[in-house]
């Protein structure tokens, strides 16, 4: 497949994200803390990445670990003190 593609494979995928295919893997199934599942096609054991949803998942996790690191905002995205 070539860089361009709209549908990757968790090869291509780890390449992306400068990691192994099993942390891929991991997180496809929901393994890394702190991290949402990366969403996947199924065909059979095969598992698929639209570059579209690969692109959006980094994107969400990127402001979750953003969210996480600020001082003043709790794990739930509330400002620390908040009580509402």
């Amino acid at each position: 497949m070539n860089e361009t593609s709209d549908i990757l494979r968790v090869e291509e995928v780890a390449e992306d994200l400068h990691c192994s295919r099993a942390q891929v893997y991991n997180a496809i199934n929901g393994k890394v803390r702190g991290v949402t599942r990366l969403p996947v096609i199924c065909l059979g054991r095969r598992r698929l990445v639209r570059r579209t949803a690969l692109e959006a998942w980094k994107q969400a996790n990127e402001r979750n670990a953003n969210l996480a690191a600020s001082p003043e905002v709790d794990s739930r995205g509330r400002m620390k003190g908040d009580h509402a």
